[in-house]
């Protein structure tokens, strides 16, 4: 039995999500029921994170175990070929047979892309969140910088969150704007239910001057859900990158 990392790709728009659930398809269903498939077996596929329905993501790694001999790029082919066109598996490499795709993760960078703009764009609607009054890019990053450190982000998660620790240590957090895009990068040690999407929310409502660029301060002591902001949609939302 060999153990086997896949990094695969995917727009999350048609998706309740990479996890397994009953009310509606998701990626970790659909690439488990194509892998089954290709290996004439019922296999399970373990992610290295739950992204939320309508959440996209650039690199995504999942494991798998296989008593299958099948040559890689022949594996790739079969596999791609059964996917839909949002799907796609980039690479595949073995690992450890201790390796596990969640909890071996050293960090994950996000990006969270806004349109801001009043001109609709079919092309990239499903992508990014549209607003169209302009955005102070300075006072979303002033906001910004205070989340970088190890703080306990119980007050950027929602009551979805599954874990019992919710401090995390946060190397990165940076707003910029190319044309009228504006992408929010967010890299860290680990994320909580919903986390860069409060935080993406919140830095537009200090833009909008309903908080104060200092409110991260008054999240982490007081770890109220309220004292932050919105929840950003889906859509606009990227895991980025996985560190091994």
């Amino acid at each position: 039995m060999k153990r086997i990392m896949l990094t695969v790709s995917y727009n999350g728009t048609n998706y309740h999500g990479w996890q397994i659930q009953n009310n509606g398809i998701t990626v970790q269903e659909t690439l488990q029921t194509a892998i089954s498939k290709v290996l004439g077996k019922d296999i399970a596929v373990h992610g290295c994170s739950r992204t939320d329905a309508g959440v996209h993501a650039k690199m995504f790694c999942c494991h798998l175990d296989c008593d299958d001999n099948i040559p890689f790029d022949a594996f790739l082919r079969g596999v791609n070929s059964l996917l839909p066109n949002d799907i796609a598996i980039l690479n595949c490499e073995n690992v450890e047979s201790d390796f596990h795709a969640r909890f071996n993760a050293m960090g994950k960078t996000y990006v969270y892309k806004i349109l801001n703009s009043n001109k609709k764009d079919p092309f990239i609607a499903p992508f990014v969140w549209q607003i169209e009054r302009p955005l102070n890019i300075d006072k979303m990053n002033e906001f910004c910088k205070n989340l970088i450190g190890t703080h306990d982000f119980y007050g950027f998660s929602s009551s979805g969150r599954t874990v019992e620790d919710t401090v995390r240590t946060v190397s990165e957090c940076v707003v910029t704007k190319e044309n009228d895009i504006i992408s929010l990068k967010i890299s860290g040690d680990g994320f909580l239910y919903n986390m860069v999407r409060i935080i993406v929310g919140t830095a537009v409502d200090v833009s909008d001057g309903r908080l104060e660029p200092d409110c991260a301060l008054s999240v982490f002591e007081t770890k109220l859900r309220e004292n932050a902001g919105v929840t950003a949609p889906p859509q606009g939302l990227f895991l980025e990158k996985v560190y091994y």
